[in-house]
């Protein structure tokens, strides 16, 4: 069974603070994975640096492997609060059913982790592309309640082109947890496929994190 979720939350410590109006979470353009770290759960993604487009992104490819890479940051919400990426998918997980755990696999999802003191009271919230449901739903892990589902893209309509994203963390923790938030602890990026065994291909372009409008 994949833990993924609650294995990130012990896993993961705290670094010092960053004072910036934009926090660059990723620069690989300039300084490629450096400073993102792997946590596997099953097996290991393939997360390789191209060029597309003139621009340098991070190409994912799952075999029935699930490992995320991720970046260590401290940030507070209250200000810190609209996360910024792009992402494109070459296909969504035919026997992905999203609210069971032997469907648990996406193609992409970025998701934002919160520690707590103590592991139980980390939350995280998983942007996902999602392969059935529509963009909107939201829905705990079926592995963890500390773990909220947000569907921003959905199905195949949009597979093969650059989509942009901004979401308002602050709010949607807000929404999903029906509590203000901890600290920002992480910013991660996974394309996995353990639970269903099928592959995967997904690409994702700069993160950041820009300062509250």
């Amino acid at each position: 069974m994949k833990l993924v979720y609650m294995g990130l939350f012990v896993w993961l410590t705290l670094v010092t603070a960053v004072s910036a109006e934009e926090f660059r979470i990723s620069r690989f353009s300039t300084e490629g994975l450096t400073g993102w770290e792997t946590k596997v759960f099953k097996d290991k993604t393939n997360y390789t640096l191209l060029q597309e487009n003139g621009a340098t992104v991070v190409k994912a490819q799952s075999r029935a492997s699930a490992s995320a890479l991720y970046k260590k940051v401290a940030l507070d919400p209250l200000h810190y609060r609209y996360l910024r990426w792009s992402w494109k998918v070459a296909g969504i997980i035919s026997k992905g059913q999203e609210k069971s755990k032997a469907g648990d696999d996406f193609a992409a999802r970025v998701y934002v982790v919160f520690p707590g003191r103590f592991f139980w009271q980390s939350r995280a919230i998983n942007y996902i592309w999602a392969n059935h449901l529509p963009v909107g739903s939201s829905f705990p892990s079926p592995f963890t309640r500390n773990a909220m589902m947000l569907a921003v893209e959905s199905g195949p309509d949009n597979v093969g082109q650059w989509i942009s994203e901004e979401r308002d963390i602050l709010r949607d923790y807000r929404h999903l947890f029906g509590e203000d938030p901890h600290e920002i602890g992480a910013i991660a990026f996974m394309t996995d496929t353990d639970n269903t065994g099928e592959e995967a291909t997904a690409w994702y372009g700069e993160l950041s994190i820009l300062i509250e409008k």
